[in-house]
């Protein structure tokens, strides 16, 4: 860290002109984040009817060739919710929901929400054994399926419990134009809402701060995903933070995203700063690091969502003398390097980056209020940094019992305090709600949320992101489940024992799966191209790990059976550090290749874009 990131008071008081100039929507934000009325309705869906009334004529979602108006959008989110009301869906139950990024994906989340059903947003990357489990998870009522993804539930359909006819399917084309056709066994859902009710339905006022909106699906540290509890408290929270205080659009603004809709960042950050407004959003199907900027031109948008991985394939593209030629002034996201912060900024001349830290499980955030450099801003919650033993795993108590609070500069575990305003909602699994939990951590009774992850302290309730703890990375914008990821790979024939862990690249953001395994047979004799194939069967591509590590005796592990990940993180794939054949799955290639201390200079070189 350099000194310079350190947040100073004469550096916060020269912020101050430009915060207070928004202080309206700062008020509005803070009192929607500290909202704890139980019987005030609130949500998603009163927040888009509030949309509509506000700019009715006005641009809600670009897809291509289609655009919305809010008008059009919210009847449309309505037809779908009457619809889901006559086949007796009602609040409280849940629908699967897997659909790629474009408008039928947030017609029905916003259907579904306006009458408290909570849509299940399933990661659309999930083949295999992880898609039966998130399915399943949420004993969904229905699946409201993209005609792109009817493939990967066929797969493992007899494993799904659901009926048959509760499968619905909205054909991959712009369905209002024309509702098209859909696979066997699907019925068209653009044609069975044709008929219903186009007026805002009664339900969407009986819709409060504990009722269930989405569930997220996170990295389990057992295994497979957990499905997080995303309630409409939380939504609105976000829609405030973000919509009023941090991003500050206005209806002629336009938000692009091309981020995955089953994560936070895309279906709450981006989505919610342009509905306060009544501003646009201009969705992409995926994200083009050489269509990126055409798009952005196109669709004349101000605005944009990133994660960290987004901004450097963007920075590593070849500088062309258009690249300041955009209307963009405010980015939000979270994970842009210090590396390359500065550079990203002046080079396209983006104003303000509001960066941001959240989880979808957790009760804590920061938001980059003040538009410092190289931090994930302020949070304004009760939370703490605390010392924390990376040997042993847990945080360090003193010896009075209690946690002790890292100084400024210094790196620790965040914790968020579990209050009435800061609650933790929780995952499916109770077991694992309570094991996310610390409790008497600074006076006998209290209780913290443990978000895993590492943070530097730079003064003023500002931090710095450091590094994500325990059995979980992230990679290409993905967080990683090395315990799930374990499971996959114990289950590959010829595999005997695994070990997962994340390791980090140069000039990359996060760190490359890479797996310490041993085999019934010798390297030499072994068929990496059948691990490969079933690898691409049960596991998305950013989980499959890019290195493979030949160990020739058993795993190492603690005397609690942990396995002793430290050693193998820091010697990596570094063939100067050991003398175990080492693997790679480099990028573009479908199979695994012996690393050479020649293919190795080209990955630390950036040779190979990962």
């Amino acid at each position: 860290m350099s000194n310079a990131d350190v947040i100073t008071l004469p550096k916060l008081l020269a912020r101050l002109p430009m915060v207070f100039a928004n202080l309206p929507g700062l008020v509005k934000g803070s009192k929607m984040g500290k909202f704890s009325d139980p019987d005030k309705p609130i949500g998603l869906g009163l927040a888009i009817q509030r949309a509509t009334e506000m700019n009715p004529n006005g641009v809600a979602v670009i897809y291509q060739d289609t655009q919305l108006t809010y008008r059009q959008f919210n009847a449309w989110a309505n037809r779908i919710a009457d619809y889901l009301s006559s086949i007796g869906l009602k609040k409280g139950d849940s629908i699967a929901v897997d659909i790629e990024n474009r408008p039928e994906l947030l017609a029905t989340v916003v259907g579904a929400a306006k009458i408290g059903v909570c849509s299940a947003l399933i990661n659309t990357s999930q083949r295999g054994k992880v898609l039966v489990h998130s399915f399943n998870l949420v004993q969904p009522k229905a699946a409201l399926i993209g005609a792109e993804l009817t493939d990967a539930i066929d797969e493992v359909r007899d494993q799904l419990e659901l009926a048959a006819d509760r499968f619905y399917c909205w054909a991959d084309q712009d369905t209002l134009e024309d509702a098209g056709s859909v696979p066997e066994g699907y019925r068209n859902i653009a044609e069975a809402i044709r008929d219903c009710s186009s007026e805002n339905p009664e339900q969407a006022s009986h819709i409060f701060l504990k009722d269930p909106l989405f569930y997220i699906y996170t990295s389990g540290t057992t295994g497979l995903p957990k499905a997080v509890v995303f309630n409409h408290g939380r939504w609105q929270k976000a829609y405030g933070a973000f919509g009023f205080a941090a991003v500050r659009l206005n209806k002629h603004d336009r938000m692009y995203s091309t981020l995955p809709f089953y994560h936070a960042t895309g279906m709450v950050i981006s989505w919610a700063s342009a509905i306060a407004a009544g501003a646009g959003l201009v969705l992409a199907r995926k994200f083009s690091a050489s269509r990126f900027w055409e798009d952005v031109r196109k669709y004349d948008c101000t605005a944009f969502a990133y994660v960290g991985e987004l901004c450097r394939y963007l920075n590593e593209q070849p500088g062309k003398p258009n690249d300041r030629d955009n209307r963009v002034h405010v980015i939000v996201g979270n994970g842009l390097r210090p590396s390359i912060w500065k550079q990203f900024k002046d080079r396209f001349g983006i104003e303000r980056v509001v960066e941001l830290y959240a989880s979808s499980e957790g009760n804590v955030a920061f938001t980059n209020v003040f538009n410092f450099d190289n931090t994930v801003g302020f949070s304004p919650v009760s939370y703490a940094i605390v010392k924390y033993d990376k040997e042993r795993e847990e945080p360090i108590r003193g010896n009075d019992g209690f946690l002790i609070k890292v100084g400024k500069g210094e790196a620790g575990l965040l914790i968020g305090e579990i209050t009435d305003k800061t609650p933790f909602d929780g995952y499916t699994d109770k077991e694992k709600t309570e094991k996310s939990i610390l409790r008497n951590v600074f006076v006998k009774g209290d209780a913290y949320f443990d978000t895993g992850d590492m943070m530097r302290d730079i003064g003023f309730k500002h931090a710095q992101f450091v590094d994500r703890l325990g059995d979980t990375f992230r990679w290409k914008g993905e967080n990683v489940s090395t315990t799930e990821v374990e499971q996959i790979l114990d289950g590959a024939e010829g595999v005997v024992e695994t070990v997962v862990y994340g390791v980090e690249i140069p000039n990359t953001n996060g760190r490359a799966g890479m797996a310490e395994i041993r085999l019934d047979t010798g390297h030499e004799q072994f068929d990496f191209q059948a691990l490969c194939d079933y690898l691409q069967r049960e596991l998305p591509p950013y989980a499959i790990p890019v290195f493979l590590r030949i160990a020739n005796h058993p795993v190492d592990t603690t005397g609690t059976f942990k396995h002793q990940k430290n050693k193998l993180k820091e010697e990596k794939y570094d063939l100067g550090k050991h003398e175990d054949p080492v693997y790679v799955l480099l990028p573009g290639e479908r199979c695994y290749q012996r690393l050479t201390t020649e293919i190795q200079q080209g990955i630390d070189g950036g040779q190979y874009r990962f």
